[in-house]
């Protein structure tokens, strides 16, 4: 096995490399940078009175854009202004859309990881630390998440969350047929643990089990179907089974859960495809 040193370069400072240079290695690959399958959809991005955005992506399995913002050398203050503007912007341009804004940059400093954590879990944001090598008159790049968003879930003991309510009240938030449908959901449930009831509260139509909420799934009737959350790791297998099932789903990557909205129908076409995905998230939910 042979052993050798990589040199670390500063981009910053780097004769032949630059912020252009990064930009359209990443734009030619983007799961460089570690954030799943994206498709490039804009660079150089025209922003309304604000400049240009450096770089947007979307999932290529979601409704999910990414703003990517560059910077050379030590992050400041200045650049999480302009990232959060252009995050902005986008969010309120294209709302149908769910967006994160994401820092990549050489030197990512304690100070600059503070500032940020005072806005994670209100502002989706991601940053990025880039550091480039050289070996044998080659250049390499390699890209570390520092910080990721914060994961976003139910919280049980939140009492405006879990303030109860009853059947009549989601029948008349949605409907008495979508609430039928969490009913059948329910039954496939008990298939795998009979233990399981539901249980109906302000926000969603929750799970227990010996009277203590296990929310692996929760729902959340409306007039024509029936929205339930899937709390499960995202994999290639889950998301095989769901496109050719025909669902309707998507995948949140902030709280890690499948979305699918099921209706009448979707049950006797589908029961098998949405017990395994139950089965999944239960055996997750358990170890």
């Amino acid at each position: 096995m042979n052993f050798t040193v990589f040199k670390r370069i500063s981009i910053k400072e780097h004769s032949e490399l630059g912020e252009k240079f990064i930009q359209d290695k990443i734009a030619e690959d983007p799961s460089i940078i570690g954030l799943g399958d994206l498709i490039l959809k804009d660079k150089e991005r025209n922003q309304p009175t604000a400049g240009r955005l450096d770089l947007l992506f979307q999932d290529s399995e979601t409704n999910r854009r990414y703003e990517v913002e560059i910077q050379l050398g030590r992050t400041d203050e200045g650049h999480i202004i302009r990232t959060l503007e252009y995050w902005d912007i986008e969010r309120k341009r294209y709302p149908q859309y769910d967006h994160c804004a994401v820092i990549i940059a050489e030197d990512i400093t304690s100070r600059f990881l503070n500032v940020i954590q005072l806005f994670n879990g209100n502002i989706p944001m991601i940053a990025i630390q880039i550091n480039a090598w050289e070996v044998d008159g080659k250049i390499g790049l390699t890209f570390t998440k520092v910080l990721d968003e914060l994961k976003i879930g139910l919280n049980d003991e939140d009492k405006e969350v879990y303030e109860p309510t009853d059947r009549g009240y989601w029948e008349n938030r949605g409907s008495i047929e979508t609430v039928k449908l969490a009913d059948d959901v329910l039954g496939i449930i008990k298939e795998i643990d009979n233990s399981f009831e539901i249980k109906y509260n302000k926000y969603y139509i929750g799970l227990i089990k010996n009277g203590h909420a296990q929310n692996f799934i929760v729902f959340r009737a409306r007039r024509n179907n029936l929205k339930t959350e899937i709390k499960l790791e995202r994999s290639d297998d889950i998301d095989n089974l769901l496109k050719e099932s025909g669902l309707e789903w998507e995948y949140n990557n902030r709280n890690d859960r499948y979305y699918i909205t099921i209706v009448k129908d979707d049950i006797p076409k589908n029961r098998e495809v949405i017990k395994e995905v139950l089965r999944w998230s239960y055996n997750d939910w358990n170890m």
